[in-house]
């Protein structure tokens, strides 16, 4: 077959499927590519102990539908193990409309912060994912957060 006056082959020519390099020359498609990057632990590693400052954790928490990181230092539970508090988050949006009361976490809703704590026990308000706007908890008066759908990992 001839194209053009040559007697070449089309199948000489690569496709651009068949290209090794992109059209930009920013990716090389003939190097596998690496998924995991050793040094990157370690840098990771260096930025979670300077936000802590020499402090410990039992966890770092993060959100269950998304996995956007909530909190990078918390204390479990005593009784139950699946829940942690904290008072220095992340990624955390409160949503100051609905006001929880501890006695049965009956909502208040409507009411101000003070009129809601005249009416007996403590009030509670709910926290979501500033990300996907999922419940992972509630904070307290003291500002003290109490996450109880949070999915935590080795800190």
């Amino acid at each position: 077959m001839e194209v053009d006056g040559s007697k070449g082959n089309m199948a000489d020519s690569p496709t651009n499927s068949q290209q090794t390099v992109s059209d930009d020359d920013e990716i090389d498609y003939s190097v596998k590519p690496e998924f995991y990057d050793p040094k990157l632990d370690d840098k990771d590693e260096l930025w979670v102990q300077k936000r802590r400052k020499g402090h410990t954790s039992d966890a770092v928490l993060s959100c269950p539908a998304c996995f956007t990181t909530l909190c990078l230092e918390c204390q479990r539970h005593e009784k139950y193990v699946t829940q942690y508090r904290a008072i220095f988050v992340m990624n955390c949006k409160i949503d100051s409309d609905q006001v929880l009361k501890q006695n049965g976490l009956k909502p208040i809703k409507g009411k101000s912060r003070r009129e809601a704590s005249s009416v007996g026990g403590e009030t509670l308000k709910k926290v979501s994912c500033s990300a996907c706007s999922t419940d992972v908890g509630v904070v307290d008066e003291d500002e003290v957060y109490h996450f109880f759908n949070a999915l935590p990992s080795e800190s």
